[in-house]
């Protein structure tokens, strides 16, 4: 009878596993979990053309997870890929107090409308703006991100997440460059 219950609470355990798994999205990446040959051939051509574009090294670091970035809702419903021009901008060295802002353009280079649902940047002190509206099949557009190196110092790489109805759908894009600290200030801690 003993070994009766332990299966049983064993078996419950897998059960609660695989539900914890399917509810924390470890199965949806497929159409709704549909692990057709045709879904996987399809994930991965989102994959492909994610990743690729005129700038291979800088867009592959477009869409690294950051395991420190926190949980944004992510769209539902069909998917697209973007490609941005460039995934870095390098605004070189500027003294602290200084406010730099950069445009960083982009394509929606898939089959549906693309839907940009957030961005935010790893810090307070950069704050990306973003198109509101659907950017249609084959359309550009264009996202302003600021950095504000008031009460920064030394070498600075801060990163703007993106969510949207893209595969994945989180992207990434980066702003760094270096900061003159004020002559006396004392210097900030690192972040």
């Amino acid at each position: 009878m003993e070994k009766s219950k332990q299966i049983q609470i064993g078996l419950l355990a897998l059960v609660a596993i695989l539900l914890a798994l399917n509810l924390g999205g470890v199965f949806n990446g497929f159409g709704g979990g549909d692990s057709s040959e045709a879904s996987v051939r399809e994930q991965a051509r989102n994959n492909i053309a994610v990743n690729s574009g005129a700038n291979a090294p800088a867009a592959a670091n477009v869409n690294t997870p950051n395991p420190a970035t926190p949980a944004v809702e992510v769209p539902t419903g069909p998917t697209t890929t973007v490609e941005f021009t460039e995934s870095v901008f390098d605004f070189g060295t500027i003294d602290e107090g200084e406010k730099v802002s950069h445009v960083y353009k982009f394509k929606n280079t898939g089959t549906e409308p693309l839907i940009i649902k957030d961005a935010k940047g790893s810090c307070g002190c950069t704050v990306p703006q973003w198109p509101k509206e659907p950017i249609g099949v084959g359309e550009t557009g264009e996202m302003l991100v600021e950095f504000n190196s008031k009460g920064k110092s030394g070498s600075q790489n801060k990163r703007v997440t993106i969510t949207a109805n893209t595969n994945p759908a989180q992207s990434f894009i980066n702003i760094k460059g270096e900061v003159l600290k004020k002559e006396g200030a004392a210097t900030p801690p690192v972040q």
